[in-house]
């Protein structure tokens, strides 16, 4: 793992969220995109070199609208940057860890994803991130 890609806080109300987290780091996000397949619509905003990820869910099914119904608006999930995400998902799988996507997918801000199941990282989410090569 490279670095931390970013941390992920799952919201309610992204507009409303939009508007604090411009007000804490004096600046507007800089991309809004919805992930159809993980029922979500994300806002990205840079803090110096780390970017923050809000979340908010599309449906009532979606993993984050379960993540607030039992926890509440609050940290998500920490993203790590990877070179190439199917050698990492082996090397975590090798090493005991179970993987909530044993196959990477298509996310936000043009990454391919993995999650990493929390029960097997002291109940931390755990995203790898990769860039999509064109």
């Amino acid at each position: 793992m490279k670095k931390i890609e970013h941390i992920g806080i799952a919201v309610k109300d992204i507009e409303r969220s939009n508007d604090v987290f411009k007000a804490l780091f004096g600046e507007a996000h800089y991309k809004i995109e919805a992930v159809e397949s993980e029922g979500v619509k994300t806002s990205f905003f840079m803090c110096g070199p780390n970017k923050i990820e809000l979340l908010q869910a599309t449906n009532a099914d979606s993993p984050i609208a379960k993540f607030i119904e039992k926890k509440g608006e609050g940290i998500h999930h920490i993203a790590f940057a990877v070179d190439d995400i199917e050698e990492e998902i082996k090397r975590l799988t090798d090493s005991g860890f179970q993987m909530i996507h044993k196959v990477p997918k298509t996310g936000a801000d043009n990454k391919l994803i993995a999650f990493l199941h929390p029960k097997s990282s002291n109940g931390v989410l755990v995203e790898l991130c990769q860039d999509i090569r064109d």
